[in-house]
């Protein structure tokens, strides 16, 4: 079948699971169709997570996930090549991986007392600052940044994202935040318009001058209810078994 994340075999359906349990699902692997796999190939997506061995006193394994398979490390998590059958990866090999990644992950300097690694993701190569992702700009080079370049990114990174919030309300679920074009509304990962004021784009100045209902009455205009607390539903009562009734005497 064809998952959000793109073709996926499935094992179990809600029904036949139960309200407990959970069908599983397993991504296909690069040059595996919907059309062509077989169950044999199927079968052997779903011997995820798999024990390769042990490297320093820790266990390595091989798992798929959303992106794709890759190898799981202590709290490290290790891309597995698209050249490289995940299916037929030894833990000699998983072993190259996981020394290269730890290579990698090495402190390539420090800010403000913190170390800084770097790295290389799905949109690029970034520099992680304590929970912080950095990606770094195109005109520069990955491989060959100098301390200066690397703090500025960090200070430059810092300073966005102190002024990326006008507002936030955790508890009704959204916040006001600076953008491009604008201070806009972020509720549940989906941007909503805050309407100009005589066709010029609102400022940031004011915006801080609404009110916390204005924006919700925004919210709702575009996702009716919104704000309505669902009431829980209340716990099924079980049938009370019937009792049965004493034998006639004879």
């Amino acid at each position: 079948q064809m998952s959000r994340y793109g073709p996926a075999a499935q094992i179990g359906t809600r029904e036949e699971v139960g309200e407990e349990g959970k069908p599983r699902f397993s991504s296909l692997q690069p040059g595996q169709s919907m059309e062509t796999i077989t169950l044999e190939e199927v079968l052997e997506l779903f011997k995820f997570p798999k024990t390769l061995g042990n490297f320093e006193g820790v266990e390595v394994t091989i798992n798929q996930g959303r992106f794709g398979p890759y190898i799981k490390y202590d709290d490290k998590y290790v891309n597995i090549p698209k050249s490289e059958d995940p299916m037929g990866l030894d833990i000699e090999k998983a072993i190259e991986y996981v020394k290269i990644k730890l290579e990698e992950d090495k402190p390539v300097t420090t800010y403000q007392g913190e170390d800084v690694t770097r790295g290389k993701g799905r949109f690029g190569p970034f520099l992680k600052y304590k929970s912080m992702f950095i990606n770094i700009p195109a005109r520069y080079d990955a491989d060959n940044l100098s301390q200066e370049d690397m703090h500025g990114l960090i200070a430059a990174k810092i300073e966005k994202e102190a002024n990326r919030y006008i507002y936030q309300f955790p508890d009704e679920g959204f916040t006001v935040e600076n953008g491009r074009w604008g201070p806009f509304i972020k509720y549940k990962k989906k941007n909503v318009k805050i309407p100009k004021i005589k066709d010029e784009r609102i400022t940031p100045e004011q915006a801080k001058e609404m009110k916390k209902e204005e924006f919700m009455k925004l919210i709702e205009a575009e996702y009716p209810g919104a704000f309505i607390k669902k009431k829980k539903a209340a716990p099924k009562k079980k049938k009370a078994s019937a009792k049965k009734k004493p034998a006639a005497k004879k």
